[in-house]
Parts: C-alpha cells; sequence; structure tokens
C-alpha cells in the first residue's frame, strides 16, 4: 500500500535585516513554523527539516494537513489606489 501524501504550503520572503543583509524567512501558516536561510534555497531546507522534527514529535497534526493533491496558490498584484473591478452599485 502506497504512503498517503501530504502537503504544507510554505511562503518564502525576502526581508531585510537591521543590519542591512538580506535574508529569506520561509513560513508555513497551517502549522505555525518559520525558518530562514541566505538563500531561498536554503531557506526551503531549513524550513522542511522544521516542519519534519515538529511532525515527528507532534503526529497528530497530520490530520491538518492537505492530502491526495497540493492546494492552489496564486499571487495578484494590487496598487495603492486600485478599485475593485467587479464592485457592487
Amino acid at each position: 500500500m502506497k504512503d498517503k501524501k501530504y502537503f504544507v504550503e510554505i511562503v518564502i520572503k525576502k526581508e531585510k535585516l537591521s543590519d542591512n543583509k538580506l535574508i529569506f524567512v520561509a513560513n508555513c501558516p497551517s502549522l505555525n513554523i518559520a525558518s530562514q536561510g541566505k538563500s531561498t534555497e536554503e531557506a526551503i531546507n531549513n524550513i522542511k527539516e522544521a516542519i519534519e522534527l515538529y511532525l515527528e514529535e507532534q503526529p497528530e497534526k497530520f490530520d491538518e494537513l492537505y492530502s491526495g493533491e497540493p492546494p492552489l496558490f496564486s499571487v495578484i498584484e494590487v496598487t495603492k489606489n486600485a478599485k475593485a473591478s467587479n464592485s457592487i452599485r
């Protein structure tokens, strides 16, 4: 029998430290876990490790994760003066 697949979403943002050095912060909102790295690849590897350790200690959290198909995400661009294109009148 195949192992059930689980998916967690992560969000990676570039942030500037107080000394102006750039880091990449990886956040997993569904498990409330964050990690960081000097590159996106390092941040992803670090968040994977953090998630694996977290789930090893709290296996019941698997029930809160997506199973089957991965979730779909999108990014939209907005401007400060943007108006809703489908506004109700």
